[in-house]
This record gives C-alpha cells, structure tokens and sequence, in this order.
C-alpha cells in the first residue's frame, strides 16, 4: 500500500506527525509512506525510519497558485492508493485531488467537500491531544486507539553527528545545556532572556557548557542571553542559533546531556530524541502538545488568564512566563539529572 501525507507546516507537529506513520506501519506493514511538506521539514524526515520519501512542496504557507498545485497533482497520480491530509486547509487538498488518488482522508476543514472523499468530523473531547488527532486518521472512523501511544523517535547518524561537531568547532568533553529560547508562534511562548541567563550561570559554573539553539530570527535572543553572563562565563555559551541547518541543529542537540526549551519545534525534537527535557510553557498548553518522551518536566505558572493561545499577551504584561522565575526551572533540571544545582 502506498500512501501520501500532506504533512504540516510546523517543526513541532512535523515531529508530532511520526506517531501517525507509525499507526500506518502498525496497521499496514510495510507500507510506503511518502510525506508531501516544505524543504525545511525532510531532515526531520529522513530520520524517520517509517518514512519512505520527503517529496518536495514548493509553495510557501498560504500561497494559493492552483497551476502548480495542479502540476504537483498530475506528477503523482497513478502513484498511491491514499491521502492523508494533516492540514485543514483547503489548499492542502487540492493536490491529492489532482493526483486521482482514489481515497483522501482528513479531518473537515474549509470546505473541502468533495475534494476529500473520506471526510472526518473531529470530536475535540474525544480527541484533546494533537497526536491523537493524527493518529486517528490512520484508522476508521471511530475506531478506538490503543495504548500506550507511540512515540516520535528521530534516529541520528553518528557520521552526521560528528560531522556537524566538527563543523562548529564543538566539543563533547564537558556535559552540554541546550538552550532552545526562540518560539516562532510568538512572544507569548519565549521565557524572557534574563531568566534563560541564569540557568546557563549556574550550569557553566557547575562545568558545563551551554549551547543555544533557533533559527535565524533568535540568534539577536541569543546574544541577549550571552551578554547577560559575565567575562569567564560568557565564552562557555555557544550562540548556535541561525548557524546551523535543521539537520545540524537535530543532530547537535542529540548530544545535549539535557534540554530546557519554549513550547516550540525544537522542544519537539528534543523530546524525540530523548533528551532530558525542561519544558516551559506560558500561552500555550500542554494539554494539547506536550512533548512526549520518558525524562520531561513541565514547568508554569497556571495563571487564570492562560493558557490564552495568543501569539501577544493581551493585557501586556506577560506574567505567565515573566514570573516564572529561573527556580523552578533549577529544581526541574535537578529533578531529571538525579544532582543538586546551587543557586548563588
């Protein structure tokens, strides 16, 4: 059986998305799984052992440009025998229906009747969890998921890995506290620089090394973040962030000997490559996308006005991530690595 995925346009619900193909292997083994998805998102692809193919979308979000779509639709037909679509945009339809392909599943969305002809209605109660949300498309409507859930598993070349050390400079002779500060959600996601400083304070004064990680629009975040340590610390704070490409900043952080990390895309990689994982939220929930690994702590603050899942706070003041001071977070990461951490 050959199947197409039509997968998202966010790092953290690309990752989250390996649980479907994974229900897809389970219930057709050894079926061809092919993922339709922006460049950016096939090195998190490729470490996918479930994933046949990263196939190449050229449009970016919310481009329209239905001759293209339908040009990418003609390449494909004959090629598959369903679709699985993981957004519920209309435009994401539109290229399974081009292709012909003779089954196309997905949740009801923007009037994409008759453009899918296995149309789910989604029962939010029933399904809270984003992965839930996906795994169920991989069975008939209303069939029950069993438990345990799967898990997202990205696997690391070694080759890679050391490649990508090598690159940067990067040693492994001290452990290593990634800092991933960036959320491109919104300000509402990021735990302010002062409170991500301290944290790297106590971790290089305790021998550790500190790299930060993010895309290009975080690395003025990162260097907020290494001004913030004094002379002597300063130089064990490594600012990755807009340096690396996805597939060096996956392999990288695989070999965090642990993570604290926004409500973002690299939390999600993080815990999918089993890291130790201090995981902050402020707008957001983890009732919806929690990462999913066996060595997390949540950290918030719970505040009456949140989660508000808003990209801006908006009464201004940010209080949920803002008082949520370094503490917490210290005592979390202590929690996970089995060692005091002192505060000074």
């Amino acid at each position: 059986m050959n199947i197409l995925i039509v997968g998202p346009s966010w790092v953290g619900d690309m990752v989250m998305a390996q649980t479907l193909f994974q229900c897809l292997q389970q219930r057709h083994p050894g079926c061809a799984i092919d993922v339709l998805a922006p460049d950016w998102s096939r090195p998190i692809l490729e470490r996918m052992p479930e994933v046949r193919a990263a196939l190449s979308f050229p449009l970016g979000h919310g481009v329209l440009d239905l001759a293209a779509r339908r040009k990418i639709g003609k390449s494909l037909a004959g090629q598959y025998d369903q679709a699985i679509l993981l957004p519920n945009s209309l435009k994401s339809a539109l290229v399974p229906f081009f292709a012909g392909i003779a089954k196309r599943t997905g949740w009801k969305g923007e009037m994409r009747y008759g453009l899918l002809n296995d149309i789910r209605s989604l029962d939010k109660d029933r399904y809270p969890l984003m992965i839930e949300r996906f795994m169920a498309l991989a069975f008939e409507p209303g069939a029950a998921l069993a438990q345990p859930y799967p898990r997202p598993l990205l696997q690391i070349d070694p080759a890679s890995r050391e490649a990508a050390l090598a690159r940067f400079g990067l040693s492994l002779q001290h452990p290593v506290l990634a800092l991933c500060p960036g959320a491109e959600f919104g300000e509402a996601k990021r735990w302010p620089a002062e409170h991500y400083a301290k944290v790297a304070e106590l971790k290089i004064r305790q021998g550790w090394q500190v790299w930060l990680f993010g895309s290009k629009s975080d690395q003025p975040g990162g260097e907020d973040i290494r001004s913030r340590l004094i002379p002597g610390l300063r130089e064990e704070c490594v600012n990755l962030a807009g340096q690396t490409s996805m597939a060096e900043a996956i392999d990288l952080l695989s070999s965090a000997s642990a993570v604290v990390s926004n409500d973002s895309g690299l939390m999600h990689v993080a815990a999918a490559l089993n890291r130790p994982l201090v995981a902050v939220y402020g707008s957001t929930s983890p009732q919806f996308t929690p990462p999913l690994a066996d060595q997390v702590e949540i950290v918030r603050l719970g505040l009456e006005c949140s989660p508000c899942f808003e990209r801006t706070c908006r009464f201004g003041h940010y209080n949920c991530l803002r008082d949520l001071k370094p503490r917490p977070v210290i005592d979390a990461l202590e929690r996970l690595l089995g060692s005091p951490v002192e505060v000074r």
